[in-house]
């Protein structure tokens, strides 16, 4: 809006309204200005704050990329996109100081100077406009008579009219000028500001372009990631369920003996270790195998601490005699190392472990011209501190002969390596050196490695290893791999596709029938070329067989003559033979629960039933809810067979859960006058001190039966346990006897039929 300046000199009330007008125009645009700057102010305030924030950050993530050094994807994708980053926050901060520029050199000089200097002028302009009203009004109050006070206000008036007309000019120019310039400042501003952005962004444009192919290539592999991670996700929760599935706080098989592993730890963990001097305490230490030495150190950063410099000089035995339990010893020709470990099985683990490594480090060095030489220097230090091991070379060879005499065992049941000298004693089949360190890597829940020249035998182990074979279990773990064309491993394949091989036969189980394929014929027990008659199964005749009445005495099925037993045992026995006489020799039970087959198997003493009842799922503590609660090991013991009570207990198998009437299999096999079987079970821990319905323990109950050898095994087992309560070490008189005891009832089963009629007398 422009204002006349002849309108100014005629001071009109055309020109009075449009001053005012422009008066309340420029008052708005000033509120709204100072408003804007204020505005402004603090944009470029908090815009600075975010910057300085986002240098932090980027700093940040450059950091992050410093410790992600290891990954170099992760380091570059990092650094690369930081960079970026950081120019686009200076193109920011440009931004930013090119916006205060514009703001101070338009919007802040028109406001302090241009509107400023209109206020000013106003203010003359207002001044002069009140001067001239008074002047006005002044030369028309002075009277006609007074000649000289006329001329006074006449002249005074025209210096008042003057002095208007130039300051209403000067106003009339102001008010012109800041109407135009307030146009051209304000959009000279918007202008300058826009500007700045476009060039703001097309730079973060041009620079985020630059980065469009590595962004893709991110992109790419981010997303590879995130369904790896989704992979990895549900493997680890599966995993996850599977271990807590698992009673951790028992679990042995976390240690693990591995023969080829990459770093040459071939075993580590926990143990007691007690000290040589005086005062022989005991300090929990991390122990090693590695480089054919055992080694041992407090925290990760300590020195290793050399216990055994090299483990062919050196031999291992088990302390039974010791207060402490699950305690072994290491000795070398210049010293000896007593270890405890927190297990039974976990102490097997590591004399198997130290004895394995012994037999690795002769393997690895038998080109060496030393060797023969310390070969026998380690017989015989091992034969001086242990007299036992005397005729163990005999008897080793003759259980190697033995056992690679059975069809396909002269040969590894994974690759077929000839004359294997190692093997599973829970499945049953003879390995080579490699594959048995493959196995042992599996955890002893799938599968238990002993060597048949270096370890100890026990006479029901070599029954059980010659009543499988490799023929046999691969009959069930092989059986479809002609069907999916699939080639097995030879001795010169690596030992990873060994072990790919050896984890999808035994772990994952992928080439076994859907169904037992000898549950057909389980009825019958195989040796050589010959069927057994099941125990309880009549001969053929038109005559039906005898039912005992009430009251008699009868003989269990496995008892030898001259053995009867009371009404509990000829309930027991007569139960067990009706149950094999209602199964056929030809009857298919294929589509029974793997529980039920083991269960069958079991009481048939069919030992290649059971193995392909437990490679179908079947658990070894099956509960046969039918039958008083049994379990296989408890239809194994009714039928007086140690082999099948070992395969079980080899394979899981609790040696102490009872049945409905509260009886073990400790209590069964005392029923029916097993000596062999209670001897086996107070091997394997049975508990003593279990009662069943009746309120009868083992020991009462061989009393009641007059059976002089249970009851001698129960009361040595007995002296025992208050001998180690105690906190005594007590004789190797107890250890003898068992070990009698055991090698009478594997091979001479006859003469463990002694009863004392006045043994009941004697010690009421």
């Amino acid at each position: 809006m422009t204002v006349d300046f002849e309108e100014c000199l005629k001071d009109s009330p055309r020109f009075r309204s449009v001053i005012d007008d422009v008066e309340c125009d420029v008052s708005e645009l000033e509120s709204r200005l100072e408003k804007l700057v204020k505005l402004c102010t603090g944009m470029l305030e908090t815009g600075r704050q975010y910057c300085s924030h986002s240098k932090s950050f980027i700093s940040g993530i450059r950091d992050l990329s410093q410790h992600s050094k290891g990954d170099s994807m992760m380091s570059d994708c990092l650094l690369r996109f930081s960079e970026t980053l950081n120019k686009m926050i200076d193109s920011h901060l440009d931004l930013l100081e090119t916006t205060q520029l514009a703001f101070k050199q338009q919007l802040q000089t028109f406001v302090k100077e241009d509107i400023k200097k209109f206020k000013e002028t106003k203010k003359e302009f207002d001044r002069c406009s009140e001067s001239l009203d008074s002047a006005l009004h002044h030369n028309a109050e002075v009277p006609r008579k007074k000649q000289h006070e006329a001329e006074e206000a006449s002249n005074a008036l025209t210096t008042a009219r003057k002095a208007f007309c130039d300051k209403a000019l000067d106003y009339v120019l102001q008010i012109n000028v800041i109407q135009s310039k307030k146009k051209f400042e304000i959009m000279k501003f918007m202008l300058a500001y826009m500007e700045a952005h476009f060039s703001h962004y097309q730079q973060g444009h041009s620079t985020l372009q630059d980065l469009e192919t590595y962004h893709r290539t991110v992109a790419g592999q981010l997303h590879q990631l995130v369904l790896e991670s989704a992979r990895e996700k549900r493997d680890m929760e599966q995993r996850h369920i599977i271990i807590k599935q698992k009673d951790l706080a028992h679990n042995d098989s976390l240690v693990e003996f591995k023969a080829d592993a990459p770093s040459g730890i071939v075993m580590e963990g926990y143990l007691y270790k007690r000290a040589s001097n005086a005062f022989k305490t005991w300090s929990r230490r991390w122990f090693s195998i590695q480089n054919n030495q055992l080694v041992y150190q407090k925290k990760l950063k300590d020195t290793l601490t050399v216990v055994v410099e090299d483990l062919r000089l050196c031999t291992v035995k088990p302390c039974l005699d010791h207060e402490r339990r699950f305690c072994f010893e290491v000795v070398s020709p210049s010293k000896s190392c007593m270890l405890q470990a927190d297990s039974d099985k976990y102490q097997q683990t590591w004399i198997s472990a130290v004895q394995s490594s012994i037999a690795t480090a002769f393997n690895e060095s038998h080109e060496d011209p030393t060797a023969q030489r310390l070969e026998r220097a380690t017989s015989v230090s091992a034969a001086t501190l242990d007299p036992s091991r005397l005729p163990r070379d005999s008897v080793d060879k003759k259980v190697l002969e033995q056992v690679q005499r059975l069809p396909g065992n002269a040969q590894c049941c994974d690759c077929k390596e000839p004359a294997p000298e190692w093997a599973s004693i829970n499945l049953g089949i003879t390995l080579c050196i490699e594959c048995s360190g493959i196995h042992r890597s599996l955890g002893v829940h799938f599968s238990k490695v002993r060597s048949l020249t270096l370890d100890s035998w026990e006479p029901e182990l070599i029954k059980l290893m010659c009543e499988l074979g490799n023929a046999t279990i691969n009959r069930i773990y092989e059986a479809r791999i002609e069907e999916m064309t699939i080639k097995k491993p030879s001795p010169s394949c690596t030992r990873s596709e060994k072990e790919a091989w050896i984890r999808a036969k035994y772990v994952q189980k992928k080439f076994i029938n859907k169904l037992p394929e000898m549950g057909i014929r389980f009825c019958c027990r195989s040796r050589g070329n010959t069927l057994e008659r099941l125990p309880g199964r009549p001969e053929k005749s038109s005559k039906p067989p005898l039912k005992p009445k009430p009251g008699t005495l009868v003989r269990s099925p496995g008892v030898s003559r001259g053995i009867s037993v009371s009404s509990p045992t000829a309930l027991s026995s007569g139960r067990v033979a009706a149950d094999i006489e209602g199964t056929g020799v030809g009857e298919d039970l294929r589509n029974l629960h793997p529980g039920a087959l083991l269960y069958r198997a079991a009481a048939c003493q069919s030992l290649p039933t059971m193995a392909d009842a437990l490679a179908h799922g079947a658990d070894a503590n099956w509960v046969n809810n039918g039958d008083e609660n049994r379990t296989p090991l408890i239809q194994a013991v009714l039928m007086n067979s140690l082999v099948a009570c070992e395969f079980l207990l080899q394979n899981g198998a609790s040696v102490n859960q009872a049945d409905s009437c509260g009886r073990g299999p400790l209590h069964h096999a005392t029923i029916l006058g097993h000596t062999g079987l209670a001897c086996l079970f107070l091997k394997r821990g049975a508990t003593m001190s279990a009662v069943d319905a009746e309120g009868k323990d083992p020991l009462s109950i061989a009393i009641e039966n007059a059976n002089a050898d249970i009851v001698t095994l129960l009361r040595l087992a007995k002296m025992r346990e208050a001998e180690v309560a105690l906190g005594q070490s007590g004789d190797e008189t107890y250890l003898d006897i068992f070990r009698d005891f055991s090698l009478m009832a594997s091979d001479n089963p006859e003469k463990l039929n002694r009863r004392s009629y006045d043994l009941k007398l004697t010690t009421l």
